[in-house]
């Protein structure tokens, strides 16, 4: 599969799928974004030109899509709308993208019978108990908690029909919470880390006692590039690196790894459904695929998450100011 179509390749986790898979194989990539807020065209940023290809573009656009997938060999799907907040705010986009979106790409995958993978989270899930031993497995019953879930889990299972009814030649992962690179500052980790810089105190929901289970990007990419490669059509396969933390730890660990007190963080009200845990059993695809994290500690893959935004300022900057007069005008 030399030539890719990756989605949403200028978001957090497409951008650094692309550049895994540029370091790590020979395939030429286009990336298709519509650049929303959470996409960044500098998120790919000094990349080689003769194997990386930008448009500009929606899913939805079932003309464009077309033209797209008769031109590779197989399609990534990472392009969403994502943020739990925006889709209790307004959830028309997340319908349009998600679910239209995913559609589109469905019925051109259809087509030009394009092998096929459909990112996901592990948020079709619902939650779990704070005190609760299990994990999500891919036996684990959907529970979509908002808008934004709601969505994902009905893609998801667009993508199953898709393969049940028309062959389509597709396979679906369901991952943790990422961290790294290239993420928006509007999220949990980097708007902790450039507060931090900024000078300004880190902003923790609640007591802090919800669980996220913690991957980090590269993980993740290397995960999605073995289920391409191996993954057998019609299966499911859980992505997670056994990284859980409440997020009361997790800016505790920041403050302390940036050399300021574990304590200098100011509690805001809890978000509205705010889920209280999540936790990935990877198993299959550990067993079955052979994948294994490089990232095992979350401490030393956060530290180099802090350094990587220590070291990008600019490609954060711009968007911090507003971010944070946005969580402001919410008391948040």
């Amino acid at each position: 599969m030399t030539r890719l179509l990756v989605t949403g390749g200028a978001g957090f986790i497409g951008s650094n799928f692309v550049h895994y898979m540029v370091e790590n194989s020979d395939a030429h990539v286009s990336v298709l974004d519509a650049l929303t807020y959470a996409g960044n065209r500098a998120s790919l940023d000094g990349l080689p030109k003769d194997r990386v290809r930008f448009i500009h573009g929606d899913i939805t656009d079932a003309e464009l899509v077309d033209e797209l997938f008769a031109d590779v060999d197989a399609v990534v799907h990472y392009a969403a709308e994502s943020h739990n907040d925006n889709s209790l705010h307004s959830p028309r986009p997340f319908l349009d993208t998600n679910i239209v979106g995913t559609y589109t790409l469905l019925e051109a995958a259809r087509k030009h019978d394009r092998r096929f993978h459909h990112i996901s989270t592990d948020e079709v899930y619902g939650d779990l108990e704070l005190d609760d031993p299990q994990r999500f497995t891919e036996q684990t019953p959907y529970n979509p908690s908002s808008p934004y879930s709601s969505t994902k889990a009905g893609s998801d299972l667009l993508v199953r029909a898709w393969v049940r009814s028309f062959g389509v030649r597709a396979t679906i992962s369901n991952c943790s919470n990422n961290y790294g690179p290239y993420q928006h500052v509007e999220k949990f980790i980097p708007r902790q880390i450039t507060n931090v810089i900024r000078g300004i105190r880190p902003k923790l929901y609640g007591a802090g006692e919800n669980v996220r289970d913690w991957i980090h990007a590269n993980d993740h990419s290397s995960a999605v590039a073995t289920i391409l490669d191996k993954g057998v059509i019609g299966e499911t396969y859980l992505i997670g690196a056994d990284g859980e933390r409440n997020n009361k730890d997790v800016v505790e660990l920041i403050l302390e790894i940036m050399g300021q007190p574990r304590d200098a963080y100011d509690h805001v009200t809890d978000r509205a459904g705010h889920d209280l845990r999540y936790a990935i059993d990877s198993t299959k695809l550990r067993t079955e695929l052979g994948w294994t994290p490089s990232f095992s500690d979350f401490e030393s893959g956060l530290a180099a998450t802090i350094d990587w935004y220590r070291e990008n300022e600019s490609w954060w900057a711009p968007a911090k100011d507003a971010t944070e007069a946005f969580y402001a005008s919410k008391g948040q």
